[in-house]
């Protein structure tokens, strides 16, 4: 066991050293080089009952900096106010157009669907795929064409800086940004020829139209669950130039608001980060209890309280680092750390069941998640 130990400790040694390289090396949206020019940009919002947010969407995006864009919002079969809401916002600004979506085609996933319709409308150099509940600051657009030019990108993906709300938010939410953050040195994805080494975060992804187009757009992702990671494999794996980055100051967005919606909306993706392969899943949610669940239960045991001691020392450290540097909930962050990782994985366990055996259902739509996941 205390060999046990020693792996773990040297494992958390790399997650730090992981966490400190993207906190002071890491690209971030806000440290973008300047611009070289200001193509036309097309800003396309998928929108199924939005009601409730997508006029502080729209708000954000008008006040935007950058001289040069449209946007274009898909109304997707919405029974609230969204088309109205958005139609309100057209007739205020000419550069929103609402469009109506088509009925869903078999083997297509509905958000999938709706922004292929998008980019069939759309009329920019540059697409910027986002969310109609997010919320931006004014250089969002304009640091995301800075880093594009300097770096001569096919692709860009921003993680939003994550609002929290509730305590289930708290605890469970900031999990996914360590994965990021801890996990993978955001550099690699630019630097890295491994699909593997790919990530994206469909609340701001980027293309311009020509590495869009030689992708194959959402039609080539049409029936995977996790379309944005997805993106960015197929765009890594055919020879585009991508880069993720912190998009923290930036974007921001409160990814769900209740235990239901962090129950439901993580059940739904989380096994498809390893592309619905379950060894390897399992593989990850072992190396996830051991890590950061384990040394908590044997400090109370005296042969190994000195190094499972520094073992979560080590874990608070890093979930320190990570509610510092991207305004997580610093308490629950740290004090609830172990309860957030094994709530992480009974998430992950029925994720992994209902793409097995059961049905998703998102937004209204439900769907065979074998199917959906090949």
């Amino acid at each position: 066991m205390i060999a046990l130990l020693y792996g773990l400790i040297a494992l958390l040694g790399v997650l730090l050293l992981v966490t400190l390289f993207n906190l002071f090396a890491g690209p971030r949206l806000r440290r973008a080089p300047a611009m070289q020019s200001s193509p036309f940009v097309s800003l396309l919002i998928p929108a199924r009952n939005e009601a409730a947010g997508i006029e502080d969407c729209l708000g954000d995006l008008r006040a935007q900096d950058y001289p040069n864009f449209e946007i274009l919002v898909l109304d997707d079969g919405s029974t609230d106010q969204t088309a109205a809401l958005v139609q309100r916002h057209a007739e205020q600004d000419h550069r929103i157009q609402l469009l109506q979506g088509a009925a869903l085609p078999h083997g297509w996933l509905g958000k999938n669907w709706a922004c292929h319709q998008l980019s069939l409308r759309a009329r920019g150099e540059i697409f910027i795929f986002t969310d109609a509940d997010l919320r931006y600051a004014p250089h969002a657009v304009a640091h995301t064409m800075g880093w594009m030019q300097q770096l001569e990108l096919g692709m860009l993906s921003a993680f939003s800086q994550q609002l929290t709300h509730t305590f289930a938010e708290k605890l469970i939410v900031p999990v996914l940004d360590m994965f990021v953050y801890s996990y993978l040195p955001l550099w690699l994805t630019y630097f890295a020829r491994s699909a593997s080494l790919a990530a994206a975060n469909g609340h701001w992804l980027a293309f311009t139209r020509q590495a869009y187009l030689r992708i194959g757009g959402h039609a080539e992702v049409r029936h995977e669950v996790v379309e944005d990671v997805e993106l960015s494999r197929r765009a890594k794996r055919m020879g585009e130039r991508i880069l993720t980055v912190c998009g923290k100051s930036e974007i921001f967005g409160r990814m769900y608001s209740s235990v239901r919606g962090i129950w439901a909306g993580y059940s739904k993706n989380l096994f498809g980060l390893v592309r619905f392969q379950t060894a390897p899943f399992l593989v990850l949610i072992t190396i996830l209890a051991l890590i950061h669940i384990l040394p908590y239960l044997l400090v109370w045991s005296a042969p190994y309280t000195k190094w499972a001691g520094l073992a979560i020392a080590v874990n608070v450290l890093l979930r320190f680092l990570l509610a510092l540097g991207y305004a997580h909930p610093l308490f629950t962050s740290v004090v609830f750390h172990p309860v957030a990782i094994a709530a992480i994985i009974v998430i992950g366990l029925n994720s992994l069941r209902w793409h097995k055996t059961g049905r998703l259902r998102w937004k209204g739509r439900t769907f065979t998640a074998r199917a959906a996941s090949r």
